[in-house]
């Protein structure tokens, strides 16, 4: 039987405004579901591997929404935990051109907030088990997150399971005491593949990278060398680290591409230009996924791996919603050079 891939963090409702309109001009919302570990895992279980993923829903209707949608994806729901008050929301305003999307939270109080360790059972839930992924938003819900973050991140790696975490500093979470930078070491040490993006590393730990401008589009994969060594240098344990490479023409044109460092070589992916974006939020979870199928899938070939995630990623920002819902032979497909987007009849 296939070895099962974790996913750990919180799931929202998403509600989003129709097209390109503003908050204050909407007179409905799109609904649907989304966060940074269950994108990961729909992701996956899409590419045909088998997938876990692990939160706490209320007692309710909308928590029962949740496991459904997750079940149609072919996630494993049997370790989800019900309980605590609420489902968190998330409302996306999408931006063009030169007005950039924004994001409102509504998720204090959810159910995974008050979470706390002994909850879970991890021995269960990593029964069969050979990775375990969480991302930096988990911890900076508050400290019961962080404190079960922590708890499965440490019985992972004593089980010899793979564990890897996406950064993903998000400023406007970390609210309830501490900051990333006091909270993250603790739960990085435990992780044997690291992901961030220009930001993570320099918000997160101080680590900063050379004169690169991410507003003008001007990011350049050598320039990360330095960011991935120092990395990797305060977390000796990290096999690889990963720095995705984001350059923002305007808010409907990216450059896209990423790094692996492996402690010795600097792999870099080609960059795609992607000039017409329908939806950039879960870009980072669609990398993230795509990384960990290349290397399931092909052991030994970073360079496969890291080009399979950029192509995965890149063709994300081409769908509605959180989840990318695409084919292991259409990522294969854009990694061959196919960008002409004919008709497949």
């Amino acid at each position: 039987m296939e070895k099962k891939i974790v996913t750990f963090g919180e799931i929202m409702l998403r509600l989003a405004t129709p097209g390109h309109q503003r908050f204050s001009q909407a007179t409905l919302f799109c609904a649907s579901y989304g966060g940074g570990e269950a994108n990961v895992a729909v992701s996956l279980a899409n590419f045909g591997l088998t997938t876990e993923y692990v939160t706490r829903l209320p007692q309710n209707d909308l928590g029962q929404a949740v496991i459904m949608e997750l079940r149609r994806f072919d996630v494993g729901t049997n370790h989800i935990i019900r309980g605590g008050e609420r489902l968190g929301i998330y409302f996306l305003e999408t931006g063009s051109v030169s007005r950039p999307s924004k994001v409102v939270y509504d998720r204090a109080h959810s159910s995974i907030a008050d979470i706390k360790p002994g909850m879970i059972n991890w021995d269960g839930v990593f029964d069969g088990a050979s990775w375990f992924h969480w991302t930096g938003i988990t911890p900076a819900i508050s400290e019961g997150a962080a404190l079960v973050c922590h708890e499965a991140a440490t019985i992972a790696r004593k089980k010899g399971i793979t564990v890897s975490c996406d950064l993903n500093f998000r400023k406007n979470l970390w609210k309830w005491g501490k900051n990333a930078s006091e909270v993250m070491p603790d739960l990085v040490k435990n992780c044997d593949i690291i992901l961030g993006n220009e930001e993570d590393a320099e918000k997160v730990f101080g680590i900063k990278g050379n004169a690169t401008d991410a507003s003008r589009g001007e990011v350049k994969g050598a320039d990360y060398e330095p960011v991935c060594r120092k990395l990797q240098k305060l977390f000796p344990q990290a096999k690889k680290v990963i720095v995705t490479l984001r350059g923002s023409i305007n808010a409907d044109h990216n450059t896209w591409s990423g790094v692996l460092f492996d402690g010795k070589k600097l792999f870099e992916a080609p960059v795609y230009q992607i000039t017409h974006i329908v939806d950039r939020v879960g870009g980072g979870d669609s990398f993230m996924a795509g990384l960990i199928y290349g290397l399931v899938t092909w052991p030994g070939d970073d360079q496969k791996a890291l080009n399979f995630a950029v192509a995965a990623s890149c063709l994300k920002h081409t769908i509605h919603g959180d989840f990318n819902l695409v084919t292991v032979a259409e990522v294969e497909q854009l990694m061959k050079g196919d960008t002409s987007g004919r008709v497949i009849r």
